[in-house]
């Protein structure tokens, strides 16, 4: 099956660069670009893309505007924030905003189309380190005592998978989670879908999201 992409990016040359890597792929296809926000609404609108690579600085409606706006109106499309994460300081925003995750701009090629299509089934784009250093620096929002979760979204979780939730906002995969705790690889991939079903979020990047929001999470602790 065919992914489809969209491209939003206020430089051409990137998005030249970025239509020719993903390419090379026979399973990718680019439907769109667009070097504004606003266009890659209509254009999101237009084409439905199954992911859109977004920059977060265009003129107009910023990327985190378009991300809020395109994964609010079209459930079945993921946003993928394309940063430099030493200079971005709207990524943790566009978390929240419905991004499924974030690549830099100096991502290998192969990496690029495995991303792609990671994000295409549903998965997050959520690295180890990258999650804890985005999360720590821009989580800038007074942390919210874990108990004051008490009748929120995460009190439907077991103490097992409060503690999955926990390991899954440290950017650990599933393999990781099962080392960490000694279980199956099977097992842990269980724990995290239920942690995501519960509370009705839509996938592992609004998880963390949620785990930090709610306090059960502390950045830097």
């Amino acid at each position: 099956m065919t992914i489809t992409v969209l491209l939003a990016d206020d430089q051409a040359l990137v998005r030249a660069g970025f239509r020719s890597l993903l390419g090379r792929s026979r399973d990718i296809t680019v439907v769109g670009e667009a070097a504004t926000g606003d266009e890659a609404v209509r254009l999101a609108r237009r084409t439905r893309p199954d992911v859109t690579l977004m920059d977060i600085r265009m003129p107009g409606a910023d990327g985190i505007t378009a991300t809020r706006r395109i994964t609010g109106e079209l459930p079945g499309c993921r946003v993928v924030i394309l940063t430099t994460f030493d200079t971005d300081e709207h990524v943790f925003a566009a978390l929240r905003a419905g991004a499924s995750g974030f690549l830099t701009k100096e991502v290998e090629p192969g990496e690029l189309r495995r991303a792609v299509a990671l994000v295409a089934a549903g998965e997050a784009l959520l690295s180890p380190g990258v999650t804890r250093r985005v999360i720590e620096r821009f989580a800038h929002r007074p942390p919210v005592p874990a108990a004051a979760d008490g009748g929120g979204r995460l009190a439907v979780l077991t103490e097992r998978e409060r503690e999955i939730v926990r390991l899954v906002a440290e950017g650990l995969s599933n393999d990781e989670i099962a080392a960490r705790l000694v279980i199956s690889p099977l097992t842990a991939k269980t724990h995290v879908s239920r942690a995501i079903t519960k509370p009705d979020v839509r996938d592992r990047a609004q998880l963390v999201i949620l785990a930090y929001e709610s306090g059960l999470v502390v950045p830097g602790a």
